[in-house]
């Protein structure tokens, strides 16, 4: 998958936390903030289908995985 630059900014709280993240995985900042928006596909993705918002099909979808992946998160 092709990849894109994003620029954001953020405070130097949040900075410092991802900092920190990063370190204890032995990973960079961007690395970190991927795998964080991962995370948030699948909790927003999860959240949509507990609310009805959402087929199971969709729901992986949003979450980036398959749906029998989907099925299997608890």
């Amino acid at each position: 998958m092709a990849k894109k630059t994003v620029s954001i900014r953020m405070d130097d709280e949040d900075y410092r936390f991802l900092s920190v993240l990063a370190k204890e995985g032995r990973e960079d900042v961007s690395k970190k903030v991927r795998e964080l928006v991962d995370l948030g596909r699948v909790m927003l993705a999860i959240e949509k289908y507990k609310k009805s918002e959402a087929s199971i099909e969709r729901a992986a979808r949003i979450a980036g995985v398959s749906v029998s992946k989907m099925m299997d998160i608890p």
